[in-house]
């Protein structure tokens, strides 16, 4: 028997679709089949449409509170103590 095997991107791994409506027919079906709620977007590296599982709208940057930026000494020759 022959089997699909889809593109993948080379930076993500990810499977490629060629426009959004096929992507997002792949969304809906792994909706129905898995009752996983996927995502479509573009692809910053191959142009090409691709699938995730993080919401886009409510993507936001996490940065724990220990590595926050600090304000250091700009003192000459300053160095911060090691903890």
């Amino acid at each position: 028997m022959h089997y699909f095997v889809p593109k993948r991107c080379t930076e993500s791994n990810k499977i490629m679709y060629h426009d959004k409506a096929t992507a997002q027919q792949a969304a809906d079906q792994s909706w129905r089949e898995r009752g996983t709620e996927l995502w479509v977007y573009r692809c910053d590296f191959c142009g090409t449409w691709h699938l995730t599982h993080r919401d886009p709208q409510s993507s936001y940057m996490h940065v724990p509170l220990n590595q926050q930026l600090k304000p250091h000494s700009r003192k000459k020759g300053y160095k911060p103590r090691r903890r």
